[in-house]
């Protein structure tokens, strides 16, 4: 059974060097290795010291003593000194070594892309930004609560604070929470409770059910906990569902409700919940949905909102996907392959094998023929030279073998991204980088053909997070880059 990967992706190629090449090149350059390199700055250590260096290679920070530096930010970093009197004191330093939260004995915690940070001394907290400016003073504690909120701890009482240091809400606490959406649900007494945004304000108040779950907001998942059942609410506390079902599964426009091993589906949209046959489903698209596979029937049908069968159960695949901004559905069906368009018509001409899918276009196979297909102008285009593709990557590209034996990549478009010059190219999961071999020896490049490593390697070996490379008796290593915008399945 073949197995398909589809590439979600953009495969464009942009000029500019990634910053694992550009790291390569600077230890090259220094003659010394050049770690965490990113927009334009990177961290270089020898002999116990660590220091900053710039995109040219230039120096900008270093020290006598030992220390460790670490990355915070694009122009940020945390200095922690190992040696003399100041051993374990960190400061907040810019790229020119300035101390602007100076040396001492703290501790830290940051909110991912806010400049905001905790800092916690002798028992007490206080909030920095990343100029070293005080926000908020020392207080008995600080808590992120979401990416625009803290909870403050003065005495037995928390308030909501604004990342810039404002009183958010007057309205006391007993804990700090944590927001969802900008919401959260408190529990004011039994079967009681309120659902407070970022501001402190009440926006509903619960006064006969116990809230399990606020996530699909102002829908919200009740439970019966002495019968162990789940029901839906809405904001203003009517009952969309009664407390009989085994489980609740939250989705985005929909609510999946198990009984009897059988699901319902609770829509938002129309506040109604609609029973099927089938043990469950997953949203594909427009009120569509593909089954999950059954012990008695392990086949897979599509259905509408309301349990209707537009697809019989006969599938062994069903995916949703979209392809330059436009719903499609992957069909397999004993190895037969099918694409079909939102309104459920067949995109390709007969006889073409689907080889891969990408963010805006298919490559397709027809009598030993390789060709770009656009499923929204419907235009075939042959990739001459391909003989044939090596299967299972991930990349935002296709390696192929041409009528040379010979191999590369080529980009969604049909675009030589890597020339064929290579007598073999072995990918790796997630990973950018990818293993070249030519003349017997092995080498690393990536999927913008930046050599990351010359080809004069004897062998290599990997794990899940690099490279080693052995030349004689000696060995590197190198890390991965993986990617965090790409999507498979198979």
């Amino acid at each position: 059974m073949k197995k398909l990967f589809f590439i979600l992706l953009s495969s464009a190629c942009i000029a500019q060097q990634t910053d694992q090449y550009k790291q390569i090149l600077l230890s090259k350059q220094l003659g010394k290795e050049v770690r965490l390199y990113s927009k334009g700055y990177g961290i270089i250590s020898e002999a116990g010291k660590s220091g900053i260096i710039d995109s040219l290679g230039t120096v900008t920070a270093a020290f006598p003593y030992k220390n460790e530096i670490s990355r915070l930010a694009r122009e940020r970093f945390i200095l922690k000194v190992k040696e003399g009197s100041s051993n374990g004191k960190m400061a907040l330093i810019d790229t020119k070594g300035n101390q602007l939260i100076p040396l001492d004995n703290f501790k830290f915690r940051t909110w991912e892309n806010k400049e905001r940070l905790i800092y916690s001394k002798g028992g007490k907290d206080c909030l920095y930004d990343y100029n070293g400016k005080q926000i908020i003073p020392f207080s008995d504690k600080i808590e992120f609560a979401n990416e625009k909120r803290l909870f403050v701890k003065r005495g037995k009482v928390w308030k909501i604070y604004d990342f810039d240091g404002r009183l958010v809400s007057d309205r006391e606490f007993d804990e700090n929470l944590h927001f969802y959406k900008g919401r959260v649900y408190v529990i004011t007494g039994f079967r009681k409770g309120e659902v407070i945004d970022e501001n402190g304000k009440t926006i509903s108040s619960i006064s006969d059910h116990y809230i399990d779950g606020i996530v699909s907001y102002p829908f919200m998942v009740t439970k019966n906990i002495p019968k162990d059942k789940y029901g839906i609410i809405d904001a203003q506390e009517n009952v969309l569902a009664e407390e009989i079902y085994d489980q609740a599964f939250v989705g985005t426009e929909y609510i999946y409700l198990k009984k009897d091993d059988k699901v319902s589906i609770f829509s938002k949209k129309e506040k109604k919940v609609y029973a099927t046959d089938f043990e469950y489903v997953n949203h594909l698209f427009g009120g569509l949905f593909r089954t999950v596979p059954e012990h008695k029937n392990p086949k897979v049908a599509v259905i509408m909102t309301n349990g209707e069968i537009v697809l019989p159960q006969e599938y062994d695949d069903v995916d949703a996907l979209k392809i330059a901004g436009e719903h499609f559905m992957y069909l397999r069906k004993n190895n037969t392959e099918t694409l079909l368009d939102k309104n459920l018509k067949n995109v390709l001409e007969e006889g073409y094998d689907i080889e891969k899918i990408f963010a805006n276009y298919l490559i397709v196979k027809k009598d030993n023929k390789f060709y770009r297909f656009s499923p929204k102008d419907k235009q075939y285009k042959e990739l001459t030279d391909v003989v044939s593709i090596k299967p299972f990557e991930i990349l935002p590209g296709l390696i192929y073998k041409n009528k040379e034996d010979k191999y590369g990549m080529l980009d969604e478009t049909g675009k030589e991204v890597i020339p064929a010059i290579y007598d073999d190219m072995v990918t790796f999961l997630s990973a950018k980088e990818m293993v070249v071999k030519k003349n017997g020896k092995f080498g690393v490049t990536n999927h913008k053909n930046e050599p990351l490593k010359e080809v004069v390697y004897d062998s290599y070996s990997s794990d899940r997070k690099g490279l080693k490379l052995i030349k004689g008796k000696n060995s590197e290593y190198l890390y991965f880059t993986h990617s965090e915008d790409k999507t498979a399945w198979d």
